[in-house]
């Protein structure tokens, strides 16, 4: 659980670099340029692969620890529940999990399925046709419901990165009491920042 959890963390950092690109004013040249070569791209391609077996095997280790969790604690959502101390993350992580796992899955549908096998409109860049997702994209985000789907889906999922990011690293056995502080402080920072910048793409778009 943990080893993935941290595994797509990393993800959603080269995941964001990309979703900048977004932002460049020239007219989606340099977001095309990527989406073309993130889809024909041989290694990435099978990197995306494990990419899906690491999400699937997540969700399924966070669902069957949330079961274990329920029966270890008489029928309630979580052992940990009645600590005072267990922060509301701790507590709702299945909950959180449940909708990030949702959110893939319809952001899949969404753009990734359209890049897949959508009949997008072309892009000529260097002499090269590549589908126009860019186009795409901004269309979709001048819906404020599909805008606002995503921010609140940022939100959840910052919310699940601000208890799992430390609470990976404690499992792993790593927990020192100079160190700890510092991984947590971090984990805090990249659950805020991370998710805040990715809904800052269709917020950004739709506003501008």
């Amino acid at each position: 659980m943990s080893l993935t959890g941290l595994f797509l963390c990393t993800f959603l950092i080269v995941h964001l670099i990309g979703n900048l690109q977004l932002l460049i004013n020239d007219g989606g040249k340099a977001f095309n340029a990527y989406a073309h070569f993130m889809s024909n791209n041989l290694f990435i391609q099978v990197t995306a692969k494990g990419l899906y077996a690491m999400i699937l095997l997540h969700a399924i280790k966070g669902f069957l620890m949330a079961l274990n969790n329920r029966k270890a604690a008489g029928g309630s959502r979580y052992a940990v529940s009645t600590s005072k101390n267990a922060s509301w993350t701790s507590r709702n992580m299945a909950l959180l999990g449940s909708w990030v796992f949702i959110f893939i899955g319809v952001h899949m549908a969404h753009f990734w399925r359209q890049m897949k096998w959508g009949e997008l409109n072309m892009m000529n860049i260097d002499g090269v046709m590549v589908k126009n997702l860019y186009e795409y994209i901004s269309v979709a985000y001048e819906n404020p419901l599909i805008v606002a789907f995503y921010v609140i889906s940022m939100i959840m999922i910052g919310a699940h990165l601000w208890h799992g990011f430390g609470s990976a690293f404690q499992t792993l056995g790593i927990n020192h009491k100079k160190y700890t502080p510092i991984i947590d402080g971090f984990g805090k920072g990249f659950s805020v920042i991370i998710p805040g910048l990715f809904a800052a793409i269709p917020v950004w778009m739709l506003l501008t």
